[in-house]
């Protein structure tokens, strides 16, 4: 790959800042044009319609959204790395476990209180109540971490459900310290964030068959339309439909 040096850098900005005068020269050039023809509104508007037929202009293709995420290969050396970061303190591998597999937002995930989470019974979840908007919602989890969380938990029953040394949540900023030790530690070369994590939970769960009415509420999307953008980079969703009906 070509280094990119500060005079190239400086080169490319001058290429733009002229580009940009020699429009904005353009833009006052019609501008006096159509004062002077007392162009309103909807003529303005149709002068550049014709214009772009004349020169036969046509709109961009739409460019398909791909969300980041990591793989579910990815996201086991970054699990697995996290509990390597304090053999004597597990508690921060299971921190990003929970991250991950309840797809919360980090906001979200650091008020998480030892009452928001139902560890017992045949269908363990966490109530989510600093969700954006003021809205609430109930997050499906495992049993295996639910009996994780238990043996965490110790039989406390007060406090945040992860606390610091001072019996304080911790802070979103140091929940992306851990990430970025864990992600260092697993070898992993893109940049790894809090939601990153909440996009690849969303992105396996889809490819995997949960239907986007489904992600959505786990998701604590109020628009279908935000969960859309999973669908639409769900390539291995696509292939295994098609498989499933040519099969």
């Amino acid at each position: 790959m070509e280094r990119v040096t500060p005079l190239k850098l400086a080169e490319v900005r001058g290429k733009k800042a002229k580009a940009n005068s020699e429009l904005e020269a353009l833009i006052a050039e019609t501008a006096k044009l159509w004062r002077k023809a007392h162009l309103d509104y909807d003529q303005s508007k149709y002068v550049v319609e014709r214009v772009r037929r004349l020169l036969e202009l046509d709109p961009p293709a739409k460019r398909r959204r791909v969300v980041e995420r990591l793989s579910p290969e990815e996201v086991e050396r970054l699990l697995a790395a996290a509990y390597r970061l304090n053999p004597r303190k597990p508690v921060f591998g299971l921190m990003l476990k929970t991250l991950f597999y309840t797809g919360v937002r980090v906001s979200e995930f650091v008020h998480l209180r030892v009452q928001d989470a139902h560890l017992d019974g045949e269908a363990p979840h966490v109530y989510v109540h600093r969700a954006k908007k003021g809205s609430v919602r109930y997050v499906p989890i495992l049993p295996a971490l639910a009996q994780e969380l238990r043996v965490h938990l110790a039989g406390r029953v007060r406090g945040y459900l992860f606390e610091s040394n001072r019996h304080d949540r911790y802070s979103a900023r140091a929940i992306q310290k851990l990430i970025q030790q864990a992600s260092k530690e697993a070898g992993i070369g893109k940049r790894v964030y809090p939601h990153l994590l909440r996009h690849s939970v969303a992105q396996i769960l889809l490819d995997r068959g949960m239907p986007l009415e489904q992600l959505q509420k786990f998701l604590g999307h109020r628009d279908l339309k935000t969960t859309q953008i999973y669908a639409e980079s769900s390539l291995e969703q696509v292939g295994e439909s098609y498989r499933r009906v040519w099969g």
